[in-house]
């Protein structure tokens, strides 16, 4: 006879669940993580453009309501992020501050793709506590799926806690949903759309660095910054991210400069289109 196996499928925070499997099935599961949908997936199944995904992000069950905006912003406000906040995350560990975690998440979602000092977050949180405090409400956000901090590319490994996160919503939709501009005005200043593109491309990395199994940070010396830096089996990654036509950038330069086994790309201006990036197979870049 042959060995029976079943599958569950779970629509819980990964904490959760392997909190649960941990205590009922020790040594006899295996998990397999179902991300937040690609761009590839989006417009597979809903003929969504580029454009669409950066801003509306990878939710399939809110692709019926972006022809009207403010239920869609509604519905992601108030049945995926309240219900994420309220019921996974407060129920993964106990929270002594629920409030700032909640302004923690605010703050995320409004800075998507920039690095952020954990003393400029404690100067606009009230009664934010500490930073060891503010690290472990964002892992808890990571694991929830909502709002991860990207750490400094140090050479061998990727710093843990010792530098300032970078901040990265998980979905676009996310970043979006907490923001009162349209899709118009967004996209009328450049600075701040090439922001949702550089988030875009780092939700992409997210996905695809649970499915390869690579680590995703970043790299800044002084002013100087690669937006992203991928790393695998020894091997690094830069990846920078640019909307207008650079060819390169001083980071590129110097990240090449400090690590010189490591590759460099450029994603948007004269190097791979930003929306091709978003259908590429981000294991090709190891090559």
């Amino acid at each position: 006879m042959g060995t029976q196996i079943q599958v569950v499928l779970l629509g819980s925070a990964t904490l959760l669940i392997q909190q649960g499997l941990s205590e009922s099935l020790m040594g006899r599961y295996e998990m397999h993580h179902l991300w937040h949908w690609s761009y590839a997936e989006m417009k597979q199944s809903f003929d969504w453009t580029p454009e669409q995904y950066v801003w509306f992000g990878g939710y399939p069950g809110s692709a019926a309501l972006v022809g009207n905006v403010a239920r869609w912003k509604s519905y992601i406000r108030n049945s995926l992020i309240e219900a994420s906040l309220s019921k996974d995350v407060l129920s993964m560990a106990r929270i002594h501050k629920p409030a700032v975690l909640r302004r923690l998440f605010e703050l995320g979602c409004a800075y998507s793709s920039q690095v952020v000092s954990y003393g400029k977050m404690l100067g606009q949180l009230d009664d934010a506590g500490n930073t060891t405090t503010l690290a472990s409400y964002l892992e808890l956000l990571n694991a929830a799926g909502l709002l991860g901090g990207l750490e400094k590319y140090a050479g061998t490994a990727i710093r843990k806690r010792s530098s300032s996160p970078k901040f990265q919503v998980h979905n676009n939709a996310l970043m979006t949903a907490t923001r009162s501009e349209t899709f118009a005005q967004v996209q009328a200043k450049p600075e701040i759309w090439g922001r949702f593109v550089e988030s875009a491309i780092g939700t992409h990395l997210l996905g695809e660095s649970k499915r390869l199994g690579f680590d995703l940070g970043y790299w800044k010396q002084g002013d100087a910054e690669v937006d992203f830096v991928v790393t695998k089996d020894g091997k690094a990654v830069g990846i920078e991210v640019k909307s207008n036509a650079a060819k390169r950038t001083v980071g590129m330069e110097l990240f090449k400069k400090a690590h010189p086994q490591a590759k460099v790309i450029l994603v948007g201006g004269a190097g791979i289109s930003w929306q091709e990036f978003l259908t590429m197979d981000v294991g090709v870049v190891f090559e």
